[in-house]
């Protein structure tokens, strides 16, 4: 079978097949069809079904160029999985998100997967946003954005980032070092997230004023955070008393996102997790979303998305078996 797919300008021919060819190699690879460019169309042979789904991603793609994006490797895979899902007409809608915000090296930071739109939206729209998904979405990354983004347009005096400190198959009390530097390790990826969005000079200046505050969950007892934007971070660590302390912070003219992977639980002697408890408890609270992130909003190294199959196959024999 032979189909053609139009190209508006010759120009997106040179950023759709990429350095070498390399883009237009990712979908010949993934559908089994030969990819040529002729008089201004694209002409893909190959099996009637491989040949429709590739005509598919390379019509996204095109559209993705038109408003703009460039592509990688990354949003072509991603194109791929959702022309499988039958999603492939979504990934223009990526295109047209706002920039949330823009980096210490002056990178815009947007959603990249449909997903990770719904989430930004639902943070927009509601007082308490639940991120749930497997590790790499960008749950915690963009939960930092829009809380710089909050804090840069004074929407709220105060950014807290927060983590249980939850041993991961390693015990606190070897590491070297006064409580902050035991914990310090635990919000590493906080801090992380925030040197990106404001550079590390910036968030020492504003940590020392008080405007920015990263510490273990065990602080936030007994407190009440006003114009605040609250991020939990590794919610699946927390007790039920824990979250429910958590969630109870919230005060005026505040936001709360919490983010954790429910198949990723550390707590010790099979404890319950308070994120896993708490999702069907807050199911149908109006300003309470719950987003849920699938393999296909990971947006680093394509095995990654590979372990995380493989890991959700193992786990669905095992409930067949039982």
């Amino acid at each position: 079978m032979e189909q053609t797919v139009s190209l508006e300008r010759m120009e997106y021919a040179a950023m759709l097949f990429g350095n070498y060819d390399e883009n237009t190699k990712i979908l010949e690879q993934q559908y089994n069809v030969d990819i040529q460019l002729r008089e201004g169309h694209l002409r893909v042979q190959g099996n009637d079904t491989d040949v429709s789904d590739a005509c598919k991603a390379l019509e996204s793609l095109i559209g993705l160029i038109a408003r703009g994006e460039p592509l990688n490797e990354q949003t072509i895979r991603y194109t791929i999985s959702l022309v499988e899902n039958g999603e492939y007409k979504g990934i223009t809608q990526l295109a047209d998100s706002d920039c949330i915000c823009i980096s210490a090296k002056g990178k815009p930071i947007r959603p990249k997967t449909l997903g990770q739109k719904a989430y930004v939206e639902a943070v927009d729209k509601n007082t308490i946003t639940i991120g749930v998904g497997p590790a790499g979405t960008g749950k915690t990354y963009l939960a930092v954005a829009k809380a710089v983004m909050a804090f840069r347009s004074k929407e709220v005096n105060r950014i807290i980032l927060t983590r249980p400190a939850v041993e991961a198959g390693e015990k606190l009390g070897f590491l070297p070092g006064d409580l902050q530097n035991k914990v310090d390790p635990y919000l590493r990826p906080l801090y992380d997230a925030l040197f990106d969005m404001l550079g590390a000079e910036n968030f020492h200046k504003y940590q020392e004023r008080g405007n920015i505050e990263v510490a273990p969950l065990a602080y936030m007892r007994g407190r009440t955070l006003d114009d605040s934007f609250i991020i939990l971070d590794e919610a699946q660590n927390t007790t039920p008393e824990q979250m429910k302390m958590f969630l109870t912070r919230l005060g005026f003219n505040s936001k709360i996102i919490v983010t954790g992977d429910i198949t990723q639980v550390d707590l010790p002697d099979g404890r319950q997790s308070g994120l896993r408890q708490v999702l069907p408890i807050l199911k149908g609270i109006k300003d309470i979303a719950i987003i849920r992130f699938t393999h296909n909003d990971v947006v680093r190294h394509k095995l990654v998305a590979d372990i995380i199959k493989a890991y959700e196959k193992s786990e669905e024999q095992k409930r067949r078996k039982s």
